[in-house]
């Protein structure tokens, strides 16, 4: 199952119904928007876009996902057992429950006036309603909180993606101008409307053309409006109350729950453990937000498993993904009722930042490693200023190449280094690793010139370079974790490096990097080494001059293609 489903039942209700509104709002407010170039745009898009909404299965599904979307919500509010959480989750949860006291006038005036009365309600209907009114004032507003509510949903469940990160300046830009293009189509159709009903001889036939409602239409759709707003006030003091009550109740009966590392508390039984823990304020990682689609909530039960409830599905799911042991269980869905003492694996340390960049963050991203070779046997006997002199011009010489292909190095291993290439995608890292190999060897061959010339024996290196998953985090104890990069990309990366020396060239690339870069590997010389802890076969390119490297993947004529072979 994706990552973007993960959890349970409801949540992926929850999601998909989002989902459904968010479509409608956008293709609504650019619907809207097109008022801002022609009245005839806005006329075509909304019948084609009526067409769909407006049949049967399209007003079933609108008004399903509606319904499930703030039933859910309501129900999730209500059995909460804490209202402690964190500032975009209750900015979200406020933003959702204020759509309907707006929305509620809308669909009567709208919808129903079309279902009760046959009022066409187009753009045009709409702007004479609202214009120069409180109600457009706040149907505005409605506007603006819609889609604020929907783009906080649609990041919070990217977020777990590896690509959302890269999108995200481009549909910040995106989600500021759909409502900015939406109201300047209202401002501009609800003028040509106002000038069309300042004329008696027009007023007349757009009133007709609309089927305006009579007087006592208009008290029926307000007094529906009313009626149908008394129900939801309804509901929510009645979810208001069953939170209320259930508080009072859980009151008299608790729960011990004592933290490794941190306190011991008391709470009524009821919440999960995540609500617990932001209940007494104790620092609990959930990037999810506490709704299962993730496991840096997760815990390992150290007393008091046995009498847990046990995971569900989706819980058992999750856990399995990341090879927790048995008595590992996410704080978001377990609600103790007896006690526990429980150590939070992923633990905030308070510091801004760490709870997140400690975990890390996966991406496929091209890795260097390089190595200066017989560096050993060149510096015995020489003193340790001749020693750090040689490494610092040599990676004066190198480094260059890598930074300027937008590279940077993670770490440096003595007489080598570890560079990753983080380009906004796998394509680009592909190349500019490439580019800062040929790069490379090009430098070295004008270093060892100004070595020749001083009398100094050149200096010989291997690369290796591979493309794939890494996870980049913060490694360490906190406040002195530096950032860096694991994973098995990294480990094969290291491996064709130290390959380069029994095959006795300068490069191996692996053929994922080469493919990444848009190179086709057909016409080249691949060979499949043997690399200790690589499991899997890894097809190479080996080569025997960096600096050669795009001679070899790009021939340009058939003596290019001849000399190739002598390369590898």
């Amino acid at each position: 199952m994706s990552i973007l489903w993960q959890g349970s039942w409801t949540t992926r209700i929850r999601i998909g119904s989002g989902l459904v509104l968010f479509l409608f709002a956008l293709l609504h407010f650019i619907n809207l928007g097109l008022g801002l170039i022609s009245p005839d745009w806005m006329e075509v898009f909304q019948t084609g876009r009526q067409y769909v909404t407006h049949s049967a299965p399209g007003t079933v599904i609108l008004y399903a996902a509606f319904l499930a979307h703030i039933g859910l919500a309501i129900v999730s509010l209500a059995a909460r057992r804490t209202l402690k959480m964190p500032i975009w989750e209750a900015t979200q949860i406020a933003l959702g429950l204020a759509v309907p006291f707006l929305l509620i006038k809308h669909i009567v005036h709208a919808r129903m006036a079309h279902k009760m009365f046959a009022v066409n309600i187009d753009y045009g209907y709409v702007s004479v309603l609202l214009w120069n009114t409180a109600d457009g004032v706040w149907q505005s507003v409605l506007l603006l909180i819609v889609w604020v509510h929907g783009c906080m949903g649609l990041h919070f469940w990217l977020r777990v993606t590896k690509w959302w990160k890269r999108w995200i300046p481009v549909m910040t830009s995106v989600a500021v101008l759909v409502p900015a293009f939406a109201l300047a189509g209202f401002l501009t159709e609800g003028r040509r409307m106002l000038e069309l009903f300042a004329q008696q001889e027009t007023r007349a036939s757009e009133m007709e053309r609309f089927n305006f409602p009579e007087p006592a239409e208009f008290n029926t759709l307000i007094a529906t409006a009313d009626y149908i707003l008394y129900g939801f006030w309804a509901i929510l003091i009645a979810s208001a109350l069953f939170f209320l009550g259930r508080k009072l109740t859980n009151k008299r009966h608790s729960v011990r729950i004592s933290y490794v590392d941190g306190p011991e508390v008391s709470s009524p039984k009821g919440p999960t453990l995540l609500e617990i823990s932001r209940a007494n304020g104790i620092p609990h990682t959930a990037l999810c937000g506490g709704r299962g689609r993730c496991t840096t909530c997760r815990v390992v039960i150290e007393d008091g498993a046995d009498l847990l409830h046990p995971p569900s599905t989706a819980e058992a799911r999750s856990l399995a993904a990341v090879n927790a042991p048995p008595n590992a269980r996410l704080a978001c869905q377990i609600k103790p009722t007896n006690p526990l003492t429980v150590f939070r694996v992923f633990r905030p340390d308070g510091k801004r930042g760490r709870a997140h960049a400690s975990q890390g963050s996966e991406q496929r991203l091209a890795v260097m490693f390089l190595d200066m070779r017989g560096f050993t046997a060149r510096t015995t006997g020489q003193l340790p200023y001749d020693v750090v002199f040689l490494l610092n011009r040599f990676f004066d010489a190198v480094v260059p190449s890598i930074v300027g292909a937008d590279g940077s190095i993670d770490k440096y291993l003595g007489d080598g280094l570890m560079a990753v290439f983080e380009c906004k995608t796998e394509s680009e890292s592909a190349k500019a690793a490439l580019k800062a190999a040929a790069g490379i060897s090009s430098a070295l061959i004008t270093f060892n010139r100004g070595l020749a010339a001083e009398g100094v024996d050149k200096v010989a290196i291997g690369i290796g370079i591979h493309l794939g998953e890494v996870v980049i985090g913060e490694i360490g104890a906190a406040g002195n974790a530096p950032r860096t990069l694991i994973g098995n990309t990294v480990n094969t990366a290291s491996r064709l490096e130290s390959k380069t020396k029994d095959l006795e060239v300068e490069l191996l690339v692996s053929e994922p990097l080469l493919l990444a870069a848009g190179h086709a590997t057909d016409h080249l010389d691949m060979i499949t080494p043997e690399l200790r802890g690589v499991t899997r076969p890894l097809n190479v390119l080996a080569v025997k001059s960096g600096a050669a490297l795009f001679e070899i993947l790009e021939p340009k004529t058939g003596v290019a293609a001849e000399v190739m072979p002598a390369e590898i």
